[in-house]
Formats: structure tokens, sequence, C-alpha cells
């Protein structure tokens, strides 16, 4: 199974081979994600929450830290996954939030693992069947291991960032410091190079081909055996980077710096750089 699945071949795969299905929608303002799921998803698929499953608690750490492995293995225990059965992932936003899901199963281990590519909407869209029941999963024997994928510290960002290619995935308008939002500084790290990951997918939600994608990267300044990492606001768009270049063939999975801008900029001996440039 490839990094991304449609819809179509989600319904189609047999009894045999039936997946679990993880409901990753998130939300940073508005209804829970959790009453979506309950006013409709996939049949089968189980809610996971980001903020309690997929991420330890907001500290220093940044928003988003990666969870305590055993921790995190609990909680995909609960949700059924094993390690012989692959995974399905979605969310109902950007394939972002799916990313980081996608990417954490895989840093823990698991080799057989697919974000849906349009997530719930491409669902919904091509008519297929949701259900409000929630499932109550057999427990899964998954261990999680991890350093199944490449991490960075914040010190190996900014070497990256200068002796390699760092991607922000962050909007633009948060990469040159007119806005920021969320995280104590604007601005970005030294170095770095703006790769919005709304621009992963097209107009209709679903993932780029592979051939725009590795366009996308190489107009960015991505050469052949270039070492290559990302980072967002709280490592869960970055997540997105890394999944659209294993899309686009590249050949090693790019680093990601899970601790992210919100790790970053709670420093204040860490240089912030602003404006289009990647100073």
């Amino acid at each position: 199974m490839g990094p991304l699945i449609t819809p179509a071949e989600l319904a189609a795969l047999p009894e045999a081979r039936r997946p679990v299905v993880l409901d990753v929608r998130w939300r940073l303002a508005g209804p829970p994600a959790a009453e979506s799921y309950r006013e409709g998803h996939v049949p089968g698929a189980v809610f996971v929450d980001l903020d309690t499953a997929l991420a330890a608690p907001p500290g220093d750490g940044g928003r988003h830290p990666l969870p305590d492995p055993a921790d995190l293995q609990r909680e995909l225990r609960e949700a059924g996954v094993s390690a012989g059965r692959p995974v399905i992932v979605y969310d109902d936003a950007d394939g972002s939030v799916a990313a980081r899901a996608w990417w954490l199963l895989r840093w823990a281990g698991h080799t057989d693992v697919a974000v849906l590519d349009g997530g719930y909407a491409a669902w919904l869209a091509e008519g297929r069947e949701t259900t409000t029941d929630a499932p109550t999963p057999e427990p899964g024997d998954f261990e999680v291991r991890p350093g199944g994928m490449p991490v960075l510290t914040a010190d190996e960002a900014a070497a990256r960032a200068r002796a390699g290619v760092l991607f922000d995935a962050r909007a633009h308008a948060r990469y040159t410091g007119e806005t920021e939002p969320v995280d104590p500084r604007a601005g970005h790290i030294p170095g770095a190079i703006s790769a919005p990951s709304a621009e992963h997918v097209g107009e209709d939600g679903r993932w780029r081909t592979p051939a725009d994608l590795a366009a996308r990267f190489a107009g960015l300044g991505l050469e052949e055996g270039t070492p290559v990492g990302a980072y967002c606001g709280s490592g869960v768009t970055a997540s997105s980077v890394v999944l659209a270049l294993e899309v686009a063939g590249h050949p090693e999975p790019a680093a990601l710096y899970a601790g992210s801008w919100s790790h970053w900029s709670r420093d204040p001996e860490r240089p912030a750089a602003t404006g289009p440039e990647r100073g």
C-alpha cells in the first residue's frame, strides 16, 4: 500500500485485508471534531484525538510535542491498531492532520499506513456510506518502537537550513512574520524556505500528482541528494511536507522538526528571520 489511498480503493478492500480506519479530524477553532465524528464518519472508523492521543501535552517542547511512546502505544491499541493490519487515516481539511497521524505511525514502526486521498469530503462527494455508529474495536497488539522516521532537534534544524533544505510549511504570512496568531514570536528559522502545506492539495482537496509535487519541490530549490527537513507551527502541517515528498518519489524520508516554531520561538536566544528572504 502506498502513502495515499482513494475512497474507491478503500471501499474495495476485501474483508481479509480490512484495515483499521482512524478518523483524526481536528480544528483549531469551532465545534470539536469529536462532534463531527458523532454526526457521521466512515463505517468502522475510530475517532482519535490529535491533542490527547497523537501529541504530548503542550509545554516547553511546543504545542504538539511527540507523545510518550507508552502513551501512544496505549492509544493506538485501544483504537485497534495491530502490526499485521494496514491503517488508513483521514481528516476533513487539507490532509495535514491525517499526515501527522501517518507520520506518527511510521515513526512508531508501523509500515503499512496510508492517508485517505481527499479525506472525508472526498468520501462524501462519491456518495459512499457513512454511519453514526461508533465501533468498539478489539484491542490491538501494536508495539511502538520509535525511530521509524527521522527527526530533528532545534540545533539540527538550524544546521539543515544552512547545509541542506529546511521547508517551512506554515502560511507564507507567518513565515515572513507579517502575522503570528499563536506562538511567542513572529518570523522563521534563518535559512528556511517557505513551502505552505496548503499547496500540496488541489482545489478538490485531493493530493496533487507525484509529478506536480516533484516539480513544486524542485521549484523551491530541492536538488537530488540534498538533505531535507520540514517544520511548521507545532509539527502537524510539516508532516504533510514529509508525505508530499514521499508521494513525489523522494528517495529518503524528510526529517521532521517535531517541536517546530512553537518550540523554537520559546527560546529568546534562537534567532528569527523576517520578510520573504531566507535570512
